[in-house]
């Protein structure tokens, strides 16, 4: 009897699908199934035999590398750099004046220049000046370079979100999750490669800020829900509460089996290779991600460090996940677009950075106390930045900024203690050292040992790269 025949007899599709308890592979086959390529195999003997590859083993860099992984501290919405990083004066002297510079099209109708409502200080040996509402963060100021003259291209959020993510502003294009990914694979083949965590929902643009587009589905991102706490929340379908382990492993095996045959059929449809191993994860994920997801395993002191916060608890989960060798993670601020704060700024920039700024403390501190620091680059920052003028008709809130904004970058061979670039006197303009965001992925790829131009997908008949033609290293911020 045919494996065909034997399953009919046992299950319909439907049920036997039902009863499968893929697990945590089912949030990825939604996308996967869109995608080319798989997710990787169990490190523990539980490949899959046959003509699946393993599209996330792991692989050697292009030279030596100064980090392993990243964390990328996404401030959706758009941060103010005036209020936050980058202080200027001369908005004192000139608040509630029209500024003396040259129109700079806003997408909103802006007016008179707008003071900081928050005191900056200089710490470190560095000196360098933070706004008090990143206080705590600023004790880690000398590890850190802030580049201060980041550009992008458009005042809006979605086209920015696509050019910072993924390297294009107007069309389908791989993450910069999924090109590490593709370049490095991954340590853990029990784990995603690359994780996004956004508590309520999904950012602005949803699942394109992680797409794989057209590399191999096994490098889309992965999304969790962080507003929960409880692990089988957080994680649906973590545990299958009906069949053993040894229940499921015959299941994926006939499975298996079954869609072999039916691919020597139909060579060359990567797409069944990603069903395939999107089930493999899942099975394997319930032994490690029951464990990692668990918050509670952590001692009081360590939960009591980080903060019963949403943001403390996502960067305590992103500590665990970085300790289990989880190439790329992405930590969003919430759904939506929470810094984009066009009234009333204060309040809700101070309510935002309250949320953030201890963490980010014990989160860089933790890192170092574990040895985790020199080999983890962690990079903060928005989509773009805040004008320093104020949208009519109130003085109390700031527009959309692309001409010149912040970003800091820490760990991982970052020069510690460094300022590059800067804005004009005012916070509008990128004007010493502009850097524009392909420069930015040029960096990041150089310290993660990938030249950003060898780093590239044959797709439609041309090599594309995360940075296009475009990306020089911003040599002066690498240690």
């Amino acid at each position: 009897m045919t494996a065909n025949a034997s399953l009919s007899k046992l299950w319909s599709k439907r049920q036997m699908l039902a009863r499968c308890g893929t697990g945590f592979g089912l949030l990825a086959v939604a996308s996967l199934l869109k995608q080319t390529g798989a997710p990787s195999l169990s490190a523990a003997g539980l490949a899959v035999p046959g003509r699946l590859a393993l599209p996330l083993a792991p692989k050697q860099p292009h030279f030596t590398p100064r980090a392993k992984r990243v964390v990328h501290l996404f401030m959706n919405g758009g941060p103010s750099q005036v209020d936050t990083f980058d202080p200027k004066p001369a908005l004192d002297r000139w608040h509630g004046k029209p500024l003396p510079l040259s129109n700079l099209r806003t997408e909103r109708k802006t007016g008179a220049a707008m003071r900081s409502p928050f005191v900056f200080k200089r710490h470190g040996q560095s000196g360098i000046a933070v706004s008090e509402l990143f206080s705590k963060t600023a004790a880690h100021v000398d590890d850190m370079a802030i580049i201060r003259s980041m550009v992008a291209e458009v005042p809006n959020h979605e086209p920015s979100l696509m050019l910072m993510n993924c390297g294009d502003s107007r069309l389908p294009r791989p993450s910069m999750g999924s090109w590490i990914t593709y370049g490095l694979g991954a340590e853990n083949q029990n784990l995603p490669g690359f994780l996004a965590l956004c508590p309520g929902g999904y950012p602005i643009v949803s699942t394109q800020n992680w797409r794989a587009a057209f590399l191999p589905g096994a490098h889309q991102g992965t999304y969790i829900d962080t507003q929960h706490q409880d692990v089988e929340k957080l994680v649906a379908n973590i545990r299958n509460k009906r069949l053993s382990e040894g229940e499921q492993r015959a299941q994926l095996d006939l499975v298996r089996s079954m869609n072999d045959e039916h691919a020597r059929a139909h060579p060359g449809e990567k797409v069944l290779d990603a069903r395939i191993a999107s089930f493999e994860l899942a099975f394997n994920m319930q032994r490690e991600a029951a464990d990692v997801f668990d918050l509670s395993k952590e001692p009081d002191s360590m939960r009591q460090a980080y903060g019963s916060g949403v943001h403390g608890r996502q960067l305590l989960l992103t500590r665990r996940l970085l300790e289990r060798d989880v190439r790329f993670i992405q930590v969003w601020s919430g759904a939506g677009q929470p810094w984009d704060n066009h009234e009333t700024l204060e309040a809700q920039h101070r309510k935002l950075a309250e949320g953030w700024d201890h963490p980010i403390a014990t989160f860089l501190a933790d890192l170092k106390q574990r040895g985790l620091f020199e080999d983890t680059l962690v990079l903060w920052g928005g989509e773009f930045g805040r004008t320093p003028v104020a949208e009519l008709p109130a003085l109390n809130g700031r527009d959309h900024n692309h001409y010149g904004f912040t970003v800091w970058l820490a760990g991982g061979g970052i020069k510690g203690g460094t300022v590059y670039g800067a804005t004009d006197d005012f916070g509008f303009k990128a004007a010493h050292n502009p850097v524009p965001v392909h420069d930015l992925h040029a960096t990041i790829l150089h310290l993660l040992g990938l030249d950003h131009e060898r780093l590239t997908y044959r797709f439609a008949g041309r090599d594309f790269r995360l940075t296009d033609v475009y990306g020089e290293v911003v040599r002066e911020i690498v240690a």
